[in-house]
């Protein structure tokens, strides 16, 4: 087993629903909360900063701390929007520093759904030899 201090523990997340926006509340059993750490925690750390707008925590200290796939919202599912989004996964993954190597980012059309895109991430964890997956999820662009 790989020593994964440096892949740190925090509070786990579980998602409730994904119609429109994920909704997610934090995972327990009503006394205590449940943690989340090694792979599992580096896999929702990643979500979590996917999910953050970039700048959304500029008022404590982390102006940098987020992703810029919220921007993609609205825009028509082109080969440049895949782009701009594989992009802004890459620029995200770079800035976690619990992330040693981006093995993969696939962003792909969902088939039959105009609006959506899948997207995969696969990275090596520091410290880690094996691969982490990260999806695939669902971006909704709305347009």
């Amino acid at each position: 087993m790989p020593e994964d201090s440096a892949l740190l523990t925090d509070i786990r997340l579980r998602r409730l629903h994904r119609a429109f926006r994920p909704v997610y509340t934090v995972d327990g059993d009503g006394r205590d909360l449940a943690l989340v750490s090694g792979r599992e925690n580096v896999g929702q750390a990643i979500l979590i900063r996917l999910l953050t707008p970039r700048g959304e925590l500029a008022a404590l200290a982390h102006p940098e701390y987020g992703s810029r796939l919220h921007e993609l919202v609205g825009r028509a599912n082109t080969d440049t929007v895949r782009d701009l989004a594989k992009l802004y996964v890459l620029e995200s993954l770079q800035a976690e520093p619990r992330v040693a190597e981006i093995v993969e980012v696939t962003v792909t059309p969902v088939a039959g759904q105009r609006d959506r895109f899948d997207i995969l991430i696969r990275v090596r964890p520091v410290g880690d030899a094996a691969v982490v997956a990260v999806g695939p999820f669902t971006l909704e662009l709305g347009a």
